[in-house]
């Protein structure tokens, strides 16, 4: 009969053993990179491939944390705004321009994405009213046509406090349909996807074209928003952008989406109607010259 110190020594081992595939078993779930859902556009069109590669980029810097991935069906802009608050396993992340509304239902982490540029607006148009702008030049002007937009974005606001008659949708590709049908105008489109748009428009057989008269313009900008209760995630991406500013890659990665698009938008050659903005919140970084777009880069 085996002694208790015998005993003893026997089943030890079998129990670090044990506690060692315990350990092991744990492991993938203790390290398994979280999944962070952003809501997927319209019928799967990605209009802002750049952001998506932006927040990849930032996200990067924290290594086999955090996964992207789009929510398997189109979800309105409302609607995530509302996931978010809520801090719904649905969707985790988004990016969107910013209003006094958004900045407190949501967190924000105040890095221009599109650094400006999303608040100068080209004008799309049916191709056959081209020149219809050409005489214009100030927003009493303007006034006399009427404007499209998707019912939850904050331009709509935006335009109706400077005096100009909006027509809204419930979807964004309806929006091209619309103007083509002439339901209203002039589209304002961004500067960095307008082109990409029309191009798309002309796939879908839709004569519409890029006015190259105006630029309107109004202080805004496009931010990554997450749940107020994940400082955590807020506090990884805005490392991750900081760290993309300070090596030069955010500049780089702006100049490799946008570079051709703003050189060929020529907005130096264009008459800019300002529009104000009574939605901007005061902690907009204007201080902080190098997050937002310069002309001059372009030369």
């Amino acid at each position: 009969m085996a002694s208790a110190s015998t005993q003893r020594q026997r089943t030890w081992p079998n129990y670090l053993q044990a506690l060692l595939i315990l350990a092991l078993f744990n492991l993938p779930t203790a390290y398994a990179a979280e999944q962070l859902n952003y809501p997927l556009h319209s019928d799967g069109i990605d209009p802002e491939a750049y952001a998506l590669a932006l927040l990849t980029a930032a996200l990067e810097r924290t290594p086999g944390r955090y996964q992207l991935q789009p929510t398997p069906v189109p979800m309105a802009q409302s609607r995530a705004l509302l996931a978010i608050e809520h801090d719904s396993k649905s969707v985790q992340v988004m990016w969107t321009m910013t209003t006094r509304e958004r900045e407190e239902r949501l967190l924000p982490i105040r890095i221009p994405i599109y650094r400006g540029l999303i608040g100068w607006r080209v004008l799309m148009q049916r191709s056959n009213a081209a020149e219809q702008l050409a005489s214009v030049e100030s927003l009493e002007e303007l006034k006399r046509f009427s404007f499209g937009q998707r019912h939850d974005w904050p331009d709509t606001a935006i335009l109706r406090a400077n005096g100009l008659d909006v027509v809204t949708s419930q979807h964004y590709l309806g929006l091209f349909q619309m103007l083509a049908a002439g339901r209203f105008d002039l589209f304002p489109r961004e500067t960095v996807v307008a082109w990409q748009e029309q191009a798309r428009a002309a796939e879908s057989g839709l004569a519409l074209s890029i006015d190259n008269h105006l630029l309107l313009h109004y202080p805004t900008a496009f931010y990554f928003f997450i749940s107020r209760n994940r400082t955590d995630l807020a506090a990884d991406i805005k490392r991750g952008l900081e760290a993309m500013i300070a090596d030069g890659s955010f500049q780089r990665l702006f100049e490799q989406y946008h570079g051709d698009t703003l050189r060929q938008a020529n907005l130096h050659k264009r008459r800019i109607i300002e529009l104000h903005n009574p939605d901007l919140p005061p902690a907009t970084p204007f201080t902080r010259k190098a997050l937002w777009f310069q002309p001059k880069e372009l030369k």
